[in-house]
């Protein structure tokens, strides 16, 4: 049946309508859901790559709703029609996550895209085209050098944020062209995606340091190392967690900005930027010996495993998060050969396993204002809260009831001169975690409360009184 195809707008989806790419958005989500799809993927790819779209969309949760959609684009579709126009969407992405897309934006007079035998991609996609509405009579829409085959046989050009040499190469066929750039080239997105403000957790390696009084260069150098690759390797499982998050990510108010997640980073630029910054982080490690390195490896492996399963899992996800906090000061211990005491863990594994509830506390009060009954991608109820509230509380007491006992231990006067100033420093610390709690429970707490504390300024008056407190106690 021939088609009239006269004014056909033709637009590819990754990278053009979608600021993303959906074989990766497919990949990241089949990981989210399933720790084993990586495997499974690399199986389908032996017979072929549209093989491997189609056991992603299988296995992949999409939400098409949410996708970082270039709303200039779209709006130049819809001129298109308002003139009279018709539409397609041909992509090389599977079939059936094209069909979704197209039925949520209703936009578009037909659809096409990938099955199990044919990859629209390149020089098949221009074939297609061809036998579908004639050669030279459709305007194409696209971004890459994989669509230079299929501009061959266009009659119109339109590239979306394509590279200058993409655009010269496009320019070079001499048909009637229109470049279309939607967003800005920054690397603000970039940095913003390894979150550097949380490198503030990886200070707790000087805690050892710190905690023994020993202030010679060689353990402050030894300290500084082990920060620097705590700090690359814990930006690389944050990238890895943005990856696996996305969906969840888009469906909340906030993290819906995320670089990932609106499309500000390409996908595929996040998989090498995760690569990379656990590679700088093991050179730097490396310099520390190879128990500094298992310790970071171990560290890794966890988190890992807390992005792609325990996470999901009620209370475990709240003791691995303490548990990644607390590795930090056994890493510091490591690092500079420094002996741990009791004292120092014990606290660190209440304090930090309050610190951890009182983040899943945001989430769950940010869910009864928002109305929703159950946390996307996690395993907590709206009417967990009180409970999770408690929880905050209880152990955010404990650990000031350890500092406390610590405060009268023996061993605190081989270190200070005056270790009644120390109660300085359970008295404003039990006057924090309670605000903290409260906060929360108030809706005003950031997602992550830690970062709050850093921006605080109550939270920063009572840091300097605790090492006023500190200070006193050593020098008096």
């Amino acid at each position: 049946m021939s088609i009239d195809a006269k004014d056909m707008l033709v637009v590819d989806l990754d990278g053009t309508l979608l600021k993303s790419d959906m074989l990766f958005e497919s990949f990241w989500s089949a990981c989210g859901r399933n720790w084993y799809s990586p495997f499974l993927s690399i199986a389908a790819l032996w017979r072929g790559k549209a093989a491997l779209k189609n056991y992603l969309s299988s296995e992949a949760d999409i939400d098409a709703t949410s996708l970082p959609y270039d709303d200039e684009v779209v709006a130049y579709i819809q001129a298109h029609k308002a003139q009279g126009g018709r539409t397609a969407l041909v992509t090389a992405s599977n079939q059936v996550l094209a069909q979704h897309i197209a039925e949520h934006l209703q936009i578009f007079d037909e659809v096409h895209g990938s099955n199990t035998e044919n990859n629209l991609k390149g020089p098949a996609k221009a074939t297609f085209l061809v036998e579908r509405f004639g050669d030279g009579k459709f305007c194409y829409m696209g971004d890459a050098a994989a669509d230079l085959p299929v501009w061959q046989v266009s009659g119109k050009v339109v590239t979306v944020n394509a590279s200058a040499s993409v655009r010269q190469q496009a320019e070079r066929l001499g048909k009637p062209i229109e470049h279309l750039a939607t967003t800005a080239k920054s690397l603000r997105p970039y940095i913003k995606a390894l979150r550097p403000h949380q490198w503030l957790k990886n200070l707790m390696i000087f805690l050892p340091m710190l905690a023994a009084h020993q202030f010679d260069m060689a353990t402050a150098m030894s300290s500084v190392l082990a920060f620097i690759a705590f700090s690359l390797v814990a930006s690389s499982v944050y990238v890895l967690n943005d990856l696996l998050d996305l969906n969840a990510d888009r469906a909340h108010p906030r993290k819906q900005l995320r670089p990932f997640a609106s499309g500000a980073v390409p996908i595929a630029h996040g998989s090498v930027l995760a690569l990379a910054m656990l590679g700088a982080g093991i050179l730097v490690a490396a310099l520390l010996g190879w128990v500094f390195l298992l310790t970071l490896a171990a560290y890794y492996v966890l988190t890992t495993a807390y992005s792609m399963y325990l996470k999901r899992k009620i209370i475990i996800d709240i003791c691995v998060l303490a548990g990644l906090y607390t590795m930090r000061i056994l890493a510091g211990g490591v690092a500079t050969g420094i002996e741990l005491s009791l004292w120092l863990l014990a606290f660190s594994i209440f304090f930090f396993f309050s610190l951890a509830a009182v983040k899943r506390q945001v989430e769950l009060v940010d869910m009864a204002k928002r109305g929703e009954l159950t946390a996307k991608g996690r395993g907590y109820h709206v009417e967990d809260l009180p409970i999770i509230s408690m929880v905050g509380l209880a152990a955010g007491y404990v650990s000031v009831l350890v500092m406390a006992l610590y405060v009268n231990s023996p061993s605190v006067v081989d270190l200070y001169a005056y270790p009644s100033a120390l109660w300085g420093i359970c008295c404003v610390l039990l006057y924090w975690l309670t605000r903290m709690v409260l906060i929360t429970h108030r809706g005003s707490m950031h997602d992550d409360p830690v970062v709050f504390a850093a921006k605080d300024g109550v939270s920063q008056i009572s840091f300097v009184l605790m090492l006023a407190f500190a200070v006193i106690g050593t020098s008096i």
